[in-house]
């Protein structure tokens, strides 16, 4: 009785399969409270419908006793609620006892949940260890292996026969040196921890790289009892990082080295010329009429033959040289160790033979050029930026001189350079203050000496240096794209003028000349008509002039924006005609409305052959001819017996301050104001040509 009633067991007596007395720690253990709420309840009362192994608990108990009474005893673990609902594990031994030829029933049942917790912690760990991804490797204190996973059978193709019981230094790479373990077991045995990147060894003999996770495992007394190493196999990330980095450091068209890893390998370059005192030279290049092929043949045939230029540039030079993309049609070579000039000169020439050659793709057969500029150093410069800028400057020279050739860089060209700057910056301010202005050349018909129309001339008046002519600034502001927003301008302000004239009686005509970037700009048709729109000028009052280049280089959409233009209403003038490369049957094409005969052909020596054959020409395609140019008296009267319409220059100037009261050069205008051409009256305002234009 004392033992059934101080017992920290809870102990129960059955009789019949019921409970007959419980101690009070069985009280406890079910949270009864009281020992009645025990009494006359079986075992099976206390268990959940089913066991967490999904097994039913009913009936259980039955089959305990019966086994009790069989065996004497029955031992095992089985979950059960306590009175309050709760839920736990316990330990149940049940002994038959015989009593008066009766059997009872002595149950001891002992709360076993944290024994379970820690059985399933430990089951879980190790399915964890047995089913993880990662290779895992166990050592004892002494490193040597006691336990492996799957995983690292799998990476490392050993076995636990082959490694068990072995130290871990066996199965070194042998890449790595003594002192590089020394520091990973130093820094296991500080910090208890160690990861980084090494080597690690097949089964096979074979290496590869590795991420290695190393972890002191210490015991309740805080001593090192184990060691466990985690190994993932980064070979394929490592192919990943080097992809990245290649992506990262090379032109994705041409696979050349890019920008990025350019100035790396410069920085290098320049650091062992330093030291070694040799020469080094940088050779900027830029492909001639690239744009031309993009814009005519398409982005994929530009790509293509970027493509194959990069080939022929990579056979130029040698192995040790560096040839990159910079983007677009421009490319940087590095000549390291090159001796003198005359040598970077020699490579230089090279280059420029094995880029013109011909291109054969698919069925076309192109030709391009290059232009090359060269700095050296230390004579150019002595750090990165300089010479790259020299480079540039003295490519910049190489197109202005005719392209297709090599500059070396020098002080002069720099100069140059930073006056182009200063117009490029100046011109940017220019186009958001709108410092420019028009003058006005007249167009007369030699019939009836009239003005019958205006040609729009840009001036920028500059707030330090005056007024400029075109010559001064055009060529800028094309390379600086600045061509679309001047020539939207000259369109604007020339169709608002020639309206205010068409208000005060004098109907004329206004000639506006077209960029090439304004051509071929998709948007042309749009800028044309808002001009007109915004002036109230009729479009038969506007005629655009344009050259044979632009005509020529314009691209596949020429005759489509040709024909847009001419039902827009607006005439089209081909101007400086006789210098450019036009064909007849070409023009015959085009909704050409006038030739203008080039100047060339009016100085010196008036070449009659050449504006014979114009006018001729132009009479056959039912065109209106002008001669531009004409300065003496002499030049129109042999213009009148060719049977050319209309002229412009020096001896037209005249006419200009009387008609509209706007000057090109007012000195010139003042001479001639004494010699008005024959049978004009410069007092009075012009008026329109016989057939109402």
């Amino acid at each position: 009785s004392q033992m059934f009633e101080r017992s920290s067991d809870a102990i129960l007596l059955l009789r019949d399969g019921v409970i007959e007395k419980a101690n009070p720690a069985a009280v406890r253990l079910f949270c009864c409270k009281t020992e009645e709420r025990l009494h006359g309840r079986s075992l099976d009362d206390f268990s959940p419908l089913k066991q967490p192994d999904g097994v039913p608990s009913a009936g259980v108990s039955a089959q305990r006793v019966e086994e009790a009474i069989r065996k004497g005893n029955s031992r095992y673990d089985w979950h059960y609620l306590d009175c309050e609902g709760q839920q736990f594990w316990a330990e149940v031994l049940m002994t038959s006892i015989s009593l008066d030829h009766k059997h009872l029933f002595y149950v001891v049942v002992r709360d076993i949940s944290e024994r379970k917790r820690t059985e399933q912690s430990l089951h879980l760990a190790a399915q964890v260890f047995e089913n993880s991804h990662d290779a895992i490797l166990l050592t004892d204190h002494g490193r040597r292996v006691i336990a492996i996973n799957r995983a690292y059978s799998a990476v490392t193709g050993f076995v636990p026969d082959d490694i068990l019981g072995k130290p871990v230094s066996a199965f070194r790479s042998g890449l790595e040196d003594e002192s590089f373990y020394r520091e990973v077991w130093l820094s296991v045995d500080n910090a208890g921890h160690w990861q980084g990147e090494t080597w690690a060894r097949h089964s096979d003999g074979s290496l590869f790289p590795a991420w290695v996770n190393i972890t002191a495992i210490r015991d309740s007394a805080g001593q090192v009892s184990n060691y466990m190493g985690i190994v993932s196999d980064i070979t394929e990330r490592k192919k990943t990082e080097e992809q990245t980095r290649h992506l990262a450091e090379h032109d994705f068209l041409t696979d050349l080295p890019n920008r990025v890893l350019l100035l790396d390998r410069l920085s290098l370059a320049l650091a062992a010329a330093r030291r070694s005192g040799e020469k080094l030279a940088i050779l900027f290049l830029d492909l001639d009429r690239f744009k031309y092929v993009n814009d005519s043949l398409g982005h994929s045939f530009g790509d293509r033959l970027l493509r194959e230029v990069s080939a022929r540039l990579v056979r130029c030079v040698r192995e040790a040289d560096t040839v990159s993309r910079q983007g677009g049609d421009e490319f940087v070579i590095i000549l390291t160790d090159i001796g003198n000039a005359e040598r970077a000169a020699h490579v230089a020439e090279t280059i420029l033979r094995a880029v013109e050659q011909e291109y054969a793709l698919d069925e076309h057969q192109l030709h391009i050029s290059t232009s090359i500029g060269i700095a050296m150093y230390p004579a150019d410069g002595a750090d990165i930026d300089t010479l790259l800028k020299h480079a540039d400057v003295a490519m910049y020279h190489a197109k202005q001189d005719g392209r297709n050739n090599c500059q070396f860089f020098s002080s002069e060209m720099n100069a140059r350079v930073v006056e182009r700057a200063g117009i490029e910056n100046g011109l940017r301010r220019a186009v958001a203050e709108q410092q420019f202005e028009l003058v006005f050349q007249p167009e007369v018909e030699i019939a009836s000496n009239t003005v019958i129309g205006m040609e729009a001339l840009l001036r920028w008046r500059h707030p330090e240096l005056g007024l400029l002519l075109p010559e001064r600034f055009i060529d800028v502001a094309q390379e600086a794209g600045l061509m679309i927003a001047i020539g939207n301008w000259v369109l604007q302000e020339a169709c608002r003028q020639a309206q205010v004239w068409h208000e005060q009686g004098r109907l004329l005509i206004v000639s506006v000349n077209l960029s090439r970037a304004q051509f071929t700009h998709k948007g042309l048709l749009d800028s044309v008509g808002d001009a007109l729109a915004a002036s109230g000028l009729a479009a038969g009052c506007l005629e655009l002039e344009l050259t044979e280049n632009i005509l020529q280089d314009g691209g596949p959409r020429v005759t489509e924006t040709l024909a847009a233009l001419h039902k827009l209403g607006v005439r089209l003038s081909l101007d400086d005609f006789g210098t450019g490369y036009s064909r007849l049957g070409q023009l015959k094409d085009y909704p050409i409305d006038q030739l203008k005969i080039a100047q060339v052909f009016m100085n010196g020596g008036t070449d009659t052959t050449a504006i014979r054959t114009i006018i001729a020409m132009a009479r056959s395609m039912h065109m209106t001819v002008i001669a531009e140019g004409v300065e003496t008296n002499e030049q129109l009267e042999l213009l009148r017996a060719l049977g050319c319409d209309r002229y412009q220059g020096f001896l037209a100037d005249a006419t200009l301050s009387a008609a509209v009261g706007r000057v090109i050069d007012p000195p010139k205008v003042a001479e001639a104001a004494s010699a008005p051409a024959p049978g004009h009256d410069p007092t009075l305002p012009a008026v329109p040509a016989a057939d109402g234009r």
